[in-house]
């Protein structure tokens, strides 16, 4: 039931995996492409990924009947390792020597771990021209200073490390390379640190896209990382789907997110989601605006909100980060957090430095026992969508002798399943396959009306459209309708 197959190795030498989960011929099932490690940082994503497709396997098996599954675990396996070396720190870049700062150089300024405790975090300096200040209802936390508030700041905040090139920008130009989620075609941030020369520039960006694209048995690509649109779905925005490159989720298409996010929210119980954090060339983005797929994703798990206990200062802005630290506490959680240690710095002569901060990679990663119930509540949904999936079939035949050796045949072609045949930007895409309906004539027989090959552009959910021909002849015709993506059904039919 599981395949394995390297689509290519990365600059730093890692493995591009594809799990292939299906019975018998795979590759004419309908299916779902599950993604993970779409974010460098995001370890969980991961997890998640390969905690599915062990979840179909050892539980699930029976989806496979009808179901094929790609699974495509970590596509930022260079960015990925950084959790294990020896300085950690949450990078999204793959092996790519890059010139961030444009200067001529490859990454001369990187972080410098200025306390010595293997970690990168923050570095705060006292300066009264500074934007930032403490938080009020935790002080450990940084916050920009509102001004509209009559609030002054009294520190400049930097990432961990000194100004190694001497620009007056600190960390700018280190072991950055490129973002998997930077490197894609839909609104592609050009001259942006992390996106690349051009999109879709890198080896693991093109192996994937260009395996997506033989796939045409693919309705939907399930994303784990940090886009969200299932805990809350898109919304249309009519003028953004009025352009001649689209940015809004399309109506139809937002009824069937909002529809797929309630069950999403019945099913994982998770609630308060962060903001998603896209940007240009996310995948989740992509997925839907350009390769024109049913597209979800959720980051699989997030803190839970804590509440204010009593005699503790509010947290009135519902800071993500003061919330973080109250639920890590309660947790009982340990080396989450770095005390701000003072430390002397070259670059600021006579003033107070202090390192510290949150932990690299813990705000977005629980902690290994706290993923087996996410991950299987998500299995659970996947499987949920899938059983939705579009099923071609051929209902209601007739056939009716008429006449002069005629025979008129009647059949509709149903959608069996819940979710549509293609979604409405793949429709307007045109590069889905159209639901095709043919009729197979033999020997000594002739088609009086109708065509033998037609198509629907879409159908949808529970609908059906009907078809009629007339034949002349005897013997048996064959009729088949289906799109590799949506599922094929055929039909013999004895002429009378």
């Amino acid at each position: 039931m599981a395949s394995l197959k390297s689509l290519t190795k990365t600059l730093g030498g890692k493995d591009i995996w594809m799990l292939t989960l299906g019975k018998g011929d795979a590759e004419s099932k309908p299916a779902i492409a599950v993604v993970g490690g779409v974010e460098g940082s995001h370890l969980l994503s991961v997890e998640m990924a390969l905690r599915f497709a062990e979840g179909i396997i050892s539980d699930h098996s029976d989806v496979l009947d009808n179901t094929t599954f790609y699974v495509f675990p970590n596509m930022s396996p260079d960015a990925y390792e950084q959790y294990f070396a020896a300085l950690k720190w949450e990078r999204s870049g793959n092996a790519r020597p890059t010139d961030d700062d444009r200067d001529g150089r490859l990454n001369e300024d990187p972080f410098d771990d200025l306390d010595g405790n293997g970690m990168i975090t923050w570095m705060r300096v006292e300066d009264p021209t500074g934007d930032w200040i403490t938080h009020p209802a935790d002080s450990r936390i940084m916050i920009k200073a509102d001004r509209s508030k009559g609030e002054k700041g009294m520190y400049k905040v930097f990432t961990e490390g000194r100004d190694n090139d001497l620009d007056g920008t600190f960390n700018e130009d280190g072991e950055g390379g490129i973002h998997f989620r930077k490197n894609l075609t839909y609104e592609y941030p050009y001259f942006v640190a992390g996106s690349g020369e051009h999109s879709v520039s890198e080896l693991e960006n093109r192996a994937l896209l260009d395996m997506l694209y033989t796939k045409w048995n693919l309705y939907g690509v399930f994303t784990f990382g940090p886009g969200n649109n299932l805990s809350s779905p898109w919304r249309y925005n009519r003028a953004g789907a009025s352009k001649r490159v689209v940015t809004s989720i399309l109506n139809d298409d937002a009824g069937l997110n909002k529809y797929l996010s309630d069950i999403y929210n019945e099913t994982v119980s998770l609630k308060n989601a962060p903001d998603s954090g896209e940007q240009g060339g996310d995948f989740l983005q992509w997925a839907y605006f350009h390769f024109g797929r049913l597209s979800v994703g959720t980051p699989g798990w997030w803190v839970p909100t804590v509440k204010d206990e009593e005699g503790q200062a509010a947290n009135k802005d519902k800071n993500r980060e003061v919330n973080f630290l109250r639920w890590a506490e309660q947790e009982g959680l340990t080396n989450y957090w770095v005390d701000w240690k003072e430390v002397n710095h070259p670059d600021f002569p006579n003033q107070k430095v202090e390192v510290g901060g949150i932990a690299p990679f813990v705000m977005n990663n629980p902690p290994l026992a706290k993923i087996g119930d996410a991950a299987r509540n998500h299995t659970d949904f996947i499987v949920k969508m899938a059983k939705m999936q579009a099923n071609v079939q051929l209902v209601n035949l007739k056939t009716e002798a008429v006449g002069k050796g005629m025979t008129r045949i009647t059949v509709d072609v149903y959608n069996g399943g819940t979710l549509p045949t293609h979604t409405e930007m793949g429709t307007r895409s045109r590069w889905l396959q159209p639901v095709k309906v043919e009729l197979s004539l033999g020997n000594g027989q002739e088609l009086i009306s109708g065509r033998k090959i037609q198509t629907l552009r879409s159908l949808d959910g529970d609908a059906s459209v009907q078809f009629t021909w007339l034949v002349k002849g005897s013997g048996t015709v064959k009729i088949q309708a289906g799109a590799s993506h949506a599922g094929v059904d055929s039909q013999t039919v004895n002429l009378k």
